[in-house]
């Protein structure tokens, strides 16, 4: 096993008494297993001074973290707030596995070169939220690597292939008679091991991602060690609302999203979801989100005011206050009087005759995913050319000839057609 750590000491009069910090903790959460060990844990640290060892792990599949991440990441800082240890774990060495949580079929692993890149983008975005001074940055690939076989094969054997089963996914698949790879069943107990090295008091982590947590606490108890508590964490819709927050469904706001991007995204959500995200995503506290939608409920406040504080608050904390203002502002100008953003998109895109369908620049333009989606905004009335509703799903751009498409109220792209 690697090397602990060494634990920071914290003065006594830095904790906030049990009570309040559990105030926090539950804010947001599905679920806090073993409750009572959690408030042992904080009454002992309470007493000695000594912080909490936190734990999160985010394996980099992708290299932009969304906000649908950043429910965890903003746990922590609560964490972080209260005056508790924060490891903010970057799984290199599983992300070379593959997380099987949620997949019918075996996940292609990344490569290490894959891994490596996304990896450093993880740091530089997870501290527009945490503090980077006392946040602590480990890779679980240095602990996995030195790995031999006999140390694997000693940790596949604490654990079965029957209790493996337990998990939806892999049952599933196996009634399916749909292959599982054994590297799958490595996932969850190098995540749990994740937690042994670290000697974790709290894990944070998705609802999909119980199994795998509670893997942890059975192996830390199989080393002698004292189980860590769980939180677990809902999995943020996205702004389509149904669907969870993923880059594939494109319903994502992304912490590397430009300032007027992460506003006009925050401002689409419904007024339903904007309380969600209120809950999980502001630093606002509950007391003052509750009148808020007290207020509106009783119509005190309109909820375009209320979500216009939201998207301000997300838009500066990963840019700045001046870089929200200048969002609002352009957002205000675009929405009250239809006028064109400054920093417009401008591309020029290639015919094929002389003609370019209007689906297909939509896409090509990146306001819409897909040809489909663009000719379903057309039949909704949602797409302009040159302030004009577009009416033709089939419409025709004619090469030689520019023109401003609008999709919805905030997607705008001047289009050259050569």
């Amino acid at each position: 096993m690697c090397s602990q750590p060494a634990t920071r000491m914290v003065k006594k009069n830095m904790f906030k008494p049990v009570s309040e910090q559990m105030d926090l903790i539950r804010r947001g959460t599905v679920s806090i297993i073993q409750e009572e060990a959690l408030e042992e844990k904080l009454a002992r640290s309470l007493k000695t001074g000594q912080p909490l060892r936190i734990k999160a792990g985010f394996d980099p599949t992708a290299p932009d973290l969304h906000l649908g991440h950043t429910v965890l990441i903003q746990k922590m800082r609560q964490f972080q707030l209260l005056g508790h240890e924060i490891f903010f774990l970057i799984g290199d060495f599983t992300g070379l596995i593959g997380d099987p949580t949620g997949k019918n079929e075996t996940r292609k692993p990344l490569t290490p070169q894959q891994v490596a890149v996304n990896a450093e983008t993880y740091k530089t975005q997870a501290f527009r939220i945490l503090d980077p001074e006392i946040t602590r940055v480990v890779f679980n690939s240095t602990w996995m690597s030195p790995f031999r076989a006999a140390d694997m094969i000693q940790l596949a054997s604490r654990h079965t292939v029957a209790r493996m089963l337990e998990r939806d996914d892999f049952a599933k698949r196996y009634r399916d008679n749909k292959p599982i790879a054994i590297h799958e069943f490595l996932y969850p107990l190098v995540q749990g091991y994740d937690s042994v090295a670290l000697r974790a008091d709290v894990e944070l982590g998705g609802t999909d991602q119980t199994f795998n947590l509670l893997v942890g606490r059975e192996l830390q108890r199989e080393y002698g060690q004292e189980p860590q508590c769980i939180l677990t964490m809902p999995i943020l819709e996205g702004l389509d609302g149904v669907n969870k927050m993923s880059k594939s469904l494109n319903n994502t706001i992304a912490i590397l999203d430009p300032p007027g991007e992460i506003f006009g995204k925050v401002m689409s959500l419904s007024d339903s979801l904007m309380w969600r995200y209120y809950e999980l995503l502001s630093g606002q506290p509950m007391t003052e989100i509750q009148a808020a939608k007290q207020a509106v409920a009783e119509n005190r406040q309109h909820p375009m005011e209320v979500k216009k504080q939201l998207a301000m608050e997300l838009t500066a904390r990963f840019h700045d206050e001046m870089a929200a203002l200048k969002a609002r502002e352009a957002f205000e100008s675009v929405f009250k009087h239809g006028e064109i953003p400054e920093d417009i998109t401008q591309i020029t895109l290639p015919s094929e005759g002389g003609q370019l369908g209007l689906a297909t620049a939509m896409r090509l333009a990146g306001l819409v995913t897909s040809n489909g989606e663009g000719m379903r905004l057309i039949q909704q009335n949602a797409v302009s050319v040159d302030n004009q509703k577009a009416q033709d799903t089939k419409m025709i751009l004619t090469a030689g000839q520019g023109y401003l498409v609008r999709v919805g109220k905030r997607k705008f792209a001047r289009i050259l057609v050569t």
